[in-house]
């Protein structure tokens, strides 16, 4: 039993290509948790997928040179959001260096969510969940969010011409209409931004 619980898992892993990061969670419509967990410890041991930090697992991208990958933060972020069901938003300098603002990464990766904070450690990466407000959490997963939470963290006398130019570039038509439909999750000032962005 255990063992055909191990070969379904370990097909829809590499059904989801390298790169996947996951939790036990992901394959409770397998088995029980105690089957799934014992079928996780053997792949670990057999190099198909590799342990992140406790409950949380990858299926790694391979350099040809390197070895295995450090897993994307992205998807640590994803999956931790999954498993507990939440929401999240990137903000501060991640926000801004995902949106080509800032050339900085951030040693401390800060996630918007509507559960509780706490700080996950993955490799070295420390990714911090903050809780927040239903407002700060209404535009999570848009472009507009990321955007707001990236003027937030550079702040307004900080924001130039060569910023706006950069943002226009980024962004698509789409994203600037979905910008100004969640102006009202905004500080006021950001609406300034926005109409410079539109050519206002």
């Amino acid at each position: 039993m255990s063992e055909s619980i191990e070969n379904k898992m370990l097909h829809r892993i590499a059904g989801k290509k390298k790169g996947w990061v996951f939790a036990p969670t992901h394959f409770l419509d397998l088995g029980n948790r105690a089957a799934i967990d014992q079928a996780l410890s053997r792949l670990v041991r057999s190099g198909d997928i590799r342990r992140l930090t406790r409950g949380l697992y990858d299926y790694p991208r391979k350099h040809p040179d390197f070895g295995d990958m450090p897993p994307s933060v992205d998807r640590i972020a994803a999956a931790l959001a999954e498993k507990d069901n939440l929401k999240i938003q990137p903000s501060g300098a991640y926000a801004a260096n995902l949106l080509g603002l800032s050339d900085q990464v951030p040693a401390k990766i800060v996630f918007l969510t509507d559960g509780s904070s706490r700080m996950v450690h993955v490799g070295n990466w420390r990714i911090k969940f903050k809780k927040t407000t239903p407002k700060n959490m209404a535009t999570a997963g848009r472009v507009s969010g990321l955007v707001i939470q990236a003027l937030r963290y550079m702040k307004q006398e900080n924001i130039d011409d060569k910023i706006i130019n950069k943002l226009k570039r980024r962004l698509s038509v789409e994203d600037k209409k979905q910008l100004v439909s969640d102006l009202r999750y905004a500080p006021a000032w950001i609406e300034k931004v926005v109409r410079k962005l539109q050519g206002e």
